[in-house]
């Protein structure tokens, strides 16, 4: 009996190993996808920053930050990559949750003036839910919950019209979660999160205002469209004007994904 039991859950163990995404795959399947979009595939930057405000490269944006303030003329509309990062801000949760780490991979999709809310949104729910045999990761639509910024109407409705979310599963959240910015000085905008939900299992119902353990944020929309300054908290910065052009910068969390 003891055998036949371990060749069981040998056979287990194969069958879903043989389901699981490898980080190869995934990160292929990314740069083919946004490159068959018209984006220009460029490599993962230094881990240390180009930008003399950050020590380290702490998002896929980092390395565009130029480009994003529009002090330098991007030579692309478009760009994807998969950046290597390293993030000490919240380091004192790593081994707490299920979804922080020091070192990680940030799988992102920028647009320099050219697409914005709309395609952005577009271009996420495809992916996501495009089945595997067509390119795409296969992820359960009915799984997929969103969060968008309290005053982002028109992200809401963007959302409703293109994805058929359907409106209970959309959420609204305050700047201390649907505000990015670096934690510096610098280019800013409202988001829009995308969270899978991993079952109830681990956790309450109520999509991810009611439990961020269950409900794991995988993919961030930033619409960056704002300069910030005077950053003395997350959620507490001013904001001092309007970018020279409405820019994209999204990322995907390549460890997190499902």
């Amino acid at each position: 009996m003891a055998g036949n039991a371990a060749q069981t859950m040998r056979s287990e163990l194969r069958r879903v190993s043989n389901q699981l995404m490898k980080s190869q795959e995934i990160t292929k399947r990314w740069i083919d996808f946004f490159v068959s979009k018209g984006h220009t595939a460029v490599p993962s930057a230094s881990l240390v920053s180009s930008d003399p405000s950050l020590l380290f490269t702490v998002a896929g944006m980092v390395p565009f930050i130029p480009y994003l303030t529009a002090r330098e003329e991007a030579p692309y509309k478009r760009a994807t990559s998969v950046q290597k990062c390293i993030r000490t801000g919240d380091i004192e949760e790593v081994g707490k949750t299920a979804r922080h780490g020091t070192f990680f991979q940030m799988c992102g999709n920028f647009s320099f003036g050219d697409y914005f809310k709309e395609d952005a949104i577009k271009f996420a729910w495809e992916l996501l839910t495009t089945s595997v045999d067509d390119g795409g990761y296969g992820l359960p639509p009915e799984r997929l919950w969103v969060t968008v910024y309290k005053e982002d109407d028109e992200a809401q409705e963007l959302w409703l019209k293109n994805t058929g979310v359907p409106a209970e599963r959309i959420q609204r959240m305050g700047k201390a979660d649907n505000y990015w910015n670096t934690g510096q000085p610098g280019p800013a905008g409202p988001c829009s999160e995308i969270y899978y939900d991993r079952g109830p299992a681990y956790g309450v119902d109520g999509g991810p205002i009611a439990d961020e353990n269950r409900y794991v944020e995988i993919w961030n929309l930033v619409f960056m469209q704002y300069q910030i300054d005077n950053v003395r908290s997350k959620d507490d910065f001013d904001i001092v004007g309007e970018l020279p052009k409405k820019n994209i910068d999204t990322g995907l969390g390549m460890e997190r994904s499902p």
